[in-house]
């Protein structure tokens, strides 16, 4: 949503300012110069990208518009699931959460945080996990090295579509000046219709460079940080996932097992200790 806010506000200072200075809006609707641009872009990106890593990015721009932060509140519910889930495991046997990890949707422990339900990768992630710990026989640095395996497989695989975004990016004020270039030919071709007709060749022109550069450092490069803090924040929420996973099946008590999950939130979303006990105690 802020996305949102920030392209409304980048778009309504430009204009707003051009305005001011005694500029005309009109003149900035060059459609030659847009679908050159556009085109350009599109075209590197296709070169540049296999379709699979362009589906990608296609889909992490909407994501990003509608993304919100994981919040206090959301790690509190995730810890709380863990927590419940730890002590059936704690007091019926591990093979009792066999019945809430093939249907976490249906798990009365689970069911209620929708958030992680409805993060399909962290949750796989989960319940994956926990299954090979059902399959007996697996040492707990063998169930850490499993899950440090598939969050770099997920940094890996994710990484790619911030910096494709950044390299358009980068791209975009050159691709301005390749449109400005083909503006100014086409100005010498009308060099003797006058000074006036000259003279809104060149802005029309011109508007290829200012176009490049704005959607570089006004909205491309911004998303490119975007998705960026996306990454970031899906791998410190697997983290978060695997440091519970890792603590209980190395034997602590689920309480000790979620107090070190909570180590590894990020210090904006992270609860305090007493803050945890309470939840956990359902005086929220």
């Amino acid at each position: 949503m802020l996305i949102i806010v920030g392209v409304v506000v980048v778009t309504v200072g430009v204009i707003v300012g051009f305005l001011i200075a005694g500029g005309q809006l009109a003149v900035l609707i060059q459609i030659s110069e847009f679908v050159t641009i556009g085109a350009v872009a599109i075209g590197s990106l296709i070169i540049m990208s296999p379709i699979s890593l362009i589906k990608k990015i296609i889909a992490a721009i909407p994501r990003a518009m509608t993304h919100k932060t994981d919040t206090k509140e959301d790690y509190l519910n995730l810890l709380k699931s863990f927590y419940d889930l730890f002590l059936v495991s704690q007091r019926d046997g591990l093979l009792a959460i066999e019945k809430h990890i093939e249907s976490p949707e249906e798990s009365e422990v689970l069911k209620n945080n929708t958030k992680f339900l409805h993060n399909k990768y962290a949750l796989t992630f989960f319940t994956d996990t926990l299954k090979v710990m059902l399959s007996g026989g697996v040492p707990p640095h063998e169930i850490e090295s499993l899950m440090d395996t598939e969050i770099e497989t997920f940094e890996a695989e994710s990484k790619p579509v911030p910096h494709i975004i950044t390299k358009i990016a980068d791209a975009l004020p050159g691709i301005g000046i390749v449109a400005a270039v083909l503006g100014i030919i086409v100005t010498m071709g009308s060099i003797n219709a006058g000074a006036e007709t000259v003279g809104k060749k060149t802005a029309a022109a011109l508007v290829g460079t200012f176009l490049g550069v704005l959607l570089s450092y006004g909205y491309f490069n911004p998303l490119a940080t975007n998705t960026g803090h996306m990454l970031e924040a899906g791998v410190r929420y697997l983290e978060t996932i695997k440091a519970a996973v890792v603590a209980y099946a190395k034997g602590n008590p689920p309480v000790v097992a979620v107090e070190i999950a909570r180590r590894t939130i990020f210090s904006d979303e992270r609860p305090d200790f007493a803050e945890l006990e309470a939840y956990l105690r359902g005086k929220n």
